[in-house]
Formats: structure tokens, C-alpha cells, sequence
């Protein structure tokens, strides 16, 4: 099936549009919070409180996780949140690593909360998009996309009745989907799990960069505690970021 058509079968199970906000200090002092049993999508505002006191990826997780969690659950009750954040260094290219985020949820493997480090582009590109961090609670109903558009200025959840599940395939069906040109390959991250995910504890998550010298998208893996097999419970085909037009030209770090 063409691109073109994959993406025509989608349904909008919903949608938000936003303003473009410009960074100030590495912050974009907004948080994106997506339900996905009740299709809702909010934004909520950064305090100084938590720039002071959880600065970074961690800590931002950290916190939007302390504050919707209320009480002790299962990895794979539908109020279990896969968070995801860079941190204010995140997309700065002067800093080794500017390119990582951190990725946060109760653990299958472990049942507490774990953390895991990965490199790609989604920390970046969704800063640049407009949020500093991303919290997903929810379990959907049926495989879907979350796509937070940079620059239509707008975030969805679509079915996905096509795409692949497995992450190489899909990720190289979602760079194309996304990108309007080839010079915008760069500018889209596709965040998956795959099939084995479904089937064990130990899932990774799977990251993409676009390497235009082997014109592929690349992955990098955030493989610590089974947050695979939690994206993948939750019905997550596939998380993607697309950056605004007028990104900065050039290479993200890690």
C-alpha cells in the first residue's frame, strides 16, 4: 500500500491545535498530556516551581508522574503514564548529548518506577514543537498513532490500520508520511516498540534519527525496565514529532 493511502485510512480519534511558542532558557513552559481511554489532549503550565526544583528530563517526568499517579498500581493499569522529556539542554548542540531524553513509567519487570536514557530525536523535536515534556496515560482501543505536528502546530490521535508495528518498517513509513520533502526527513521522530513487545516484560522502546548519508532512519533504544511492553499494552503503534519549518540546520548530539 502507498504512503499516501496509508494515511488517508486514518481516523482522527482526536485532535488539539496549539500556538507555536519560542524556547526561553531551554524552556518552552508547557507540559502536553494525552489520555488515550478518553481521547483527550491538554496542556499544562511549567511553574518555576518545577524548573527549580526537577530542572531536567528526569525530574520533569518524575513529577508529572508524582502528580497523576495517586497510589500504587500495576504496570499495566490504563493510569500508568509513559512520560517523556530532554530536559533544558535537550536539542542544544553545543552540549554532548543534546539529542538524548529520558523515558519514565512503572516497570513491568521491576513494578516500580523506572527510568531509561535514549538517544534519537523525539526529546528534541518535540521541544522544538512546542512542549517540554510528554505524558500519556490511558490505554486506547485499538492501535494508534500520537502525533505532535511542529509544524501544523496541531497534535492527534489516529488509528493506524495499515502502518507496520514492527519498528523498521514503520519508521521508514512515518518519516515519508511526514515529511514533505526530503530535506525534512531529519526533522520527523518516530518513537515504536514492535511486535515483541505485545508477547514479553522486556520490551524496549526503539527511538529514530533520519542518517541522510545512508538515507535510512536509525534507532536508539531505551531498553531498561520493559517501557516497550507498557507503550505497547497502552494500543501505541507509534509516537511522532515533527519539528516547525524554521528548525536550526543541524545535528543533534547522542
Amino acid at each position: 500500500m502507498k504512503i499516501a493511502e496509508m494515511r488517508e485510512a486514518h481516523q482522527v480519534l482526536a485532535e488539539m491545535d496549539y500556538e507555536p511558542r519560542e524556547l526561553e532558557r531551554g524552556y518552552a513552559g508547557r507540559t502536553l498530556h494525552v489520555d488515550l481511554s478518553q481521547n483527550s489532549i491538554e496542556t499544562r503550565p511549567v511553574s518555576d516551581f518545577m524548573k527549580e526544583t526537577f530542572t531536567g528530563g528526569k525530574g520533569f517526568d518524575l513529577y508529572l508522574m508524582w502528580q497523576g499517579i495517586d497510589g500504587p498500581i500495576e504496570w499495566d493499569d490504563p493510569k500508568n503514564m509513559l512520560c517523556i522529556s530532554a530536559g533544558p539542554l535537550g536539542g542544544t548542540p553545543a552540549f554532548s548529548g543534546s539529542g538524548k531524553c529520558i523515558i519514565t513509567g512503572i516497570s513491568p519487570t521491576t513494578k516500580s518506577v523506572m527510568d531509561s536514557n535514549v538517544g534519537g530525536h523525539f526529546g528534541p523535536l518535540l521541544k522544538f514543537a512546542g512542549f517540554d515534556a510528554l505524558a500519556i496515560s490511558g490505554k486506547a482501543q485499538e492501535d494508534v498513532l500520537l502525533i505532535v505536528d511542529g509544524k501544523q502546530n496541531q497534535v492527534t490521535v489516529e488509528s493506524a490500520p495499515h502502518e507496520a508495528v514492527n519498528t523498521v518498517e514503520l519508521a521508514e513509513q512515518l518519516h515519508q508520511m511526514y515529511s514533505d520533502t526530503p530535506e525534512e526527513l531529519q526533522s520527523v521522530s518516530v518513537v515504536s516498540a514492535g511486535k515483541g513487545a505485545d508477547h514479553t516484560l522486556i520490551g524496549c522502546l526503539n527511538v529514530s534519527f533520519y542518517d541522510f548519508n545512508r538515507r535510512v532512519p536509525r534507532f536508539k533504544q531505551a531498553g531498561r525496565g520493559g517501557l516497550g511492553s507498557v507503550f505497547r499494552n497502552k494500543k501505541l503503534k507509534a509516537l511522532v514529532a515533527r519539528a516547525p519549518k524554521n528548525r536550526p540546520r543541524w545535528v543533534m548530539r547522542g
